[in-house]
């Protein structure tokens, strides 16, 4: 008897295998599209601009990779939902797109606290997840093996900062950051490499909450005691209020105080219509700029943006298309859209992005399944409406602050 019931257990496991496997070839043989999640912001409190602007890079890698057959003989399809930049929004979204749409991965976000919720979706379903703009470094340092980031990090743009707050010898800053994981984070980590890059610099930050329409409770006190240099790490729409205020109470950008953006928020397409002058003069951290040296994937990105809005492309727009490519190139080398197998692909990748060539750290802390070397600009808006394209580098990839070429 024992015998007997083992035997057909093992019949049993063989016929279900069988069957499964039965399915999965007739699914691709059938031509069904292989669904890709998409969570990005397209209603407030979230930045709705940024979740255009993925949602922009997703289509148009979508497209190029539906128009050269696909993967595995099938379409790629995007299914969205909206996050609106509320953590239980973005949780929710996880949840129903990997249980009700059966998507094989998940990827768009772009919003650090949105990231850290729906990564535990992920990390429960053992589901890969493509953290497309979260830069957060907990992101990171939780160390889930589903989760992959060729996008930026806190500690990247902290470091950037600080040598720059160093060249300029500066002594007195301030930092607004808003009150989410990315901007109290970012604020620490630069006060951090501020003690290390320039131990003589005063710093200190003030949080402010993102939804508010009024900061000039923050603002006003600066008029009498201004400082070198204000820095925003904040994301549209707050950005815009407090830039604005700044400039109206005559604060920063001023011959006196330097305006700092650390959130890269100079190329989204409605800045100028938000900040007019209050924009003029303002230096940038970048992670592009058309001056920069890109691959010919991230041109014909860049290229194609451009047709389809008449608008020059921005950070945004590559980082989505890698975060969709990179799941196509982990497919197509497990050949599989098994979850376990794309996991294992995707710790193996070496992929020729929009932006440079993509690799996956293994080290645990903040640089794990992280794109270490994300290359990063500095740049400053010199005229009013200035597209990017114009804008001078003050500082180009991999190499240090050129101060001569400041403007004020």
């Amino acid at each position: 008897m024992p015998y007997s019931v083992s035997r057909r257990a093992i019949l049993g496991l063989v016929t279900l295998a069988t069957a499964v496997s039965s399915a999965t070839i007739a699914a691709a043989q059938s031509g069904e599209p292989v669904k890709v999640g998409v969570i990005i912001a397209q209603s407030p409190p979230g930045s709705v601009v940024q979740g255009t602007q993925i949602k922009d890079g997703l289509e148009i890698a979508r497209d190029m990779v539906n128009q050269q057959g696909g993967v595995l003989g099938r379409k790629i399809e995007l299914v969205i939902e909206d996050g609106q930049g509320v953590p239980e929004k973005g949780r929710s979204a996880a949840e129903k797109l990997i249980t009700n749409d059966k998507v094989v991965a998940l990827t768009g976000e772009h919003q650090s606290s949105n990231v850290l919720a729906e990564i535990e979706v992920a990390h429960r379903y053992k589901v890969p997840y493509i953290n497309t703009n979260g830069w957060s470094d907990v992101i990171r340092e939780k160390g889930y093996p589903e989760v992959f980031n060729p996008s930026n990090y806190n500690t990247r743009v902290a470091s950037a900062m600080a040598e720059v707050i160093s060249h300029m010898g500066v002594k007195n800053v301030l930092a607004f950051a808003e009150n989410t994981d990315y901007g109290i984070g970012q604020a620490k980590a630069l006060a951090e490499f501020l003690k290390e890059k320039a131990p003589n610099v005063k710093f200190r930050y003030e949080t402010l909450d993102r939804a508010a329409k009024d900061f000039t409770p923050a603002v006003l006190p600066l008029r009498s005691s201004p400082p070198d240099m204000v820095i925003n790490i904040m994301l549209p729409p707050a950005a815009y209020i407090v830039m604005n205020q700044l400039y109206e109470q005559g604060v920063a950008p001023s011959a006196t105080t330097w305006f700092y953006d650390g959130a890269g928020i100079a190329d989204y397409p409605d800045f100028w219509a938000n900040v007019g002058e209050a924009g003029k003069n303002m230096l940038s951290f970048g992670l592009y700029h058309p001056s920069m040296n890109i691959p010919e994937i991230g041109k014909k990105v860049g290229d194609e943006y451009t047709k389809r809005t008449k608008n020059e492309p921005n950070r945004l727009i590559f980082q989505a298309a890698d975060s969709l490519f990179l799941i196509v190139d982990a497919i197509k080398r497990a050949n599989s859209t098994d979850p376990a197998q794309m996991i294992q692909a995707l710790k193996d990748t070496k992929y020729t992005g929009t932006r440079g060539t993509i690799e996956f750290s293994q080290k645990p802390g903040y640089t794990f399944q992280q794109w270490v070397e994300i290359p990063y600009v500095t740049y400053q808006l010199t005229e009013v409406k200035q597209p990017l394209s114009k804008a001078p580098l003050v500082q180009e990839p991999g190499k240090p602050l050129d101060t001569s070429k400041l403007a004020r």
